[in-house]
């Protein structure tokens, strides 16, 4: 048991292993930075919690816009010039932090590192792509996503750590170690064989991505689905303190299970979504998953806190075996429906739908949950569940659209 469970996190040597290492470093970084950056500057700096608010909304909806211009900018570089060049910059922006004084000057330097960052999600999965044949994409995303998330864990804890002393000297040696962490990740990707930029086939416009209606079809159900992050971090937190007689301490619980399970679990569950067919079984497979969560979580409204707490937690594992089949099928599509050449600007789409999905969930989940309670969680379960049943038709018309445009270009 415990041999297979080192398989499932501890991958292959190779390409894997090199991408691994760099997402374990900036996992660790990110995981410090999230955890500090809101208290430096409101508690350290002196910055109004709502001009932190609005500054990083600004910032997000820049990272969103950016997304398929930072894309393409590393299909004419090449991914992995680009990987290093956007994980550097945005080592460099993370330390510019401890200079800012004022808002603007926040607000400025936020949006600078929202951008780096969607180029550097862009240009490292397009990485993956380049780096690696198809067969093994998706499981290199899933040793780099449980790699990611225990660096996260770490960073998190060393910097959950360093807040007990609160004082501005600690806030900036984190933001710096941040910084060089980021900065030194993208030098791991130097260890990767060189590979080379696929030219674009002549009479395939610049920006393809944005004439891809099927592709684009795609990104709309990627925004509903990964509202999965939406439950997870805000609507359930709000369910289980306003709504259920559970103890507010069950929502860290349901986060180490989410966590741990992600860790252990990711590679095995991406195992079959490796291609068009697969990738959109796993999204079908997602959806209802995340429907039958949803009803588990209404389940534990009103309940004695030692039932509302069963159904939680059973609302908990479905809830991230339903995360897991998202984030492999969806993986699986946004590389496969993708023209070789253009892996970065296809890649920057996919994040753009992604981000969207993100910024509007909030707004959804809180108006259903909140709003209208219960019945709101079987609204929210039936969206999921029309999205992931609709993925094998949309990924089916979208196959037979590549392959008309390919029998086109050649």
């Amino acid at each position: 048991m415990v041999t297979n469970l080192v398989r499932q996190v501890y991958p292959p040597p190779g390409p894997i292993r090199v991408l691994v290492a760099a997402n374990l470093a900036h996992g660790v970084g990110n995981g410090m930075l999230l955890t500090v950056v809101l208290l430096f500057f409101t508690k350290s700096v002196g910055i109004a919690g709502t001009s932190v608010g609005i500054g990083l909304t600004i910032a997000a909806a820049l990272k969103m816009l950016i997304s398929v211009p930072a894309g393409h900018l590393t299909d004419v570089l090449g991914a992995r010039n680009a990987a290093i060049g956007f994980h550097v910059v945005q080592g460099v922006l993370i330390g510019g932090y401890v200079l800012v004084d004022e808002p603007v000057g926040f607000t400025i330097v936020a949006s600078l590192v929202y951008m780096a960052e969607s180029g550097a999600h862009s240009s490292e999965a397009a990485l993956v792509a380049a780096a690696l044949p198809h067969d093994q994409r998706i499981t290199a995303r899933a040793y780099t996503r449980s790699s990611n998330n225990i660096g996260f864990s770490l960073g998190a804890l060393l910097g959950g750590l360093a807040l007990t002393f609160n004082t501005r000297p600690v806030y900036v040696g984190l933001l710096l170690g941040c910084a060089v962490l980021y900065a030194a990740s993208a030098f791991v990707y130097l260890k990767l064989p060189k590979v080379e930029r696929v030219e674009r086939p002549e009479g395939v416009h610049r920006w393809e991505v944005l004439r891809d209606k099927p592709f684009a079809v795609f990104g709309l159900l990627n925004t509903v689905l990964v509202m999965n992050v939406g439950i997870l971090l805000v609507a359930l937190p709000i369910w289980i303190s306003e709504k259920t007689n559970a103890p507010p301490v069950v929502y860290s619980g349901v986060l180490i299970l989410n966590t741990a399970m992600v860790v252990a679990l990711q590679v095995r569950a991406s195992k079959g979504a490796e291609t068009i067919e697969g990738g959109a079984r796993a999204l079908q497979r997602c959806g209802l998953s995340l429907a039958v969560c949803c009803a588990l979580f209404a389940l534990a409204a009103g309940q004695p806190a030692w039932l509302a707490v069963v159904f939680l937690g059973l609302g908990a594992v479905v809830h991230t075996i339903g995360e897991l089949l998202y984030s492999a099928g969806s993986w699986a599509l946004a590389y496969e429906l993708a023209p070789e050449h253009a892996h970065g600007q296809y890649q920057g789409f996919f994040g753009m739908t992604s981000n969207l999905g993100n910024m509007v969930t909030p707004i959804v989940v809180t108006w259903l949950i909140v709003g209208v309670g219960w019945p709101g969680w079987l609204v929210l379960g039936a969206l999921l569940a029309v999205a992931g049943l609709l993925a094998p038709s949309v990924a089916r018309v979208a196959a037979r659209s590549k392959i008309a445009e390919k029998a086109v270009t050649s």
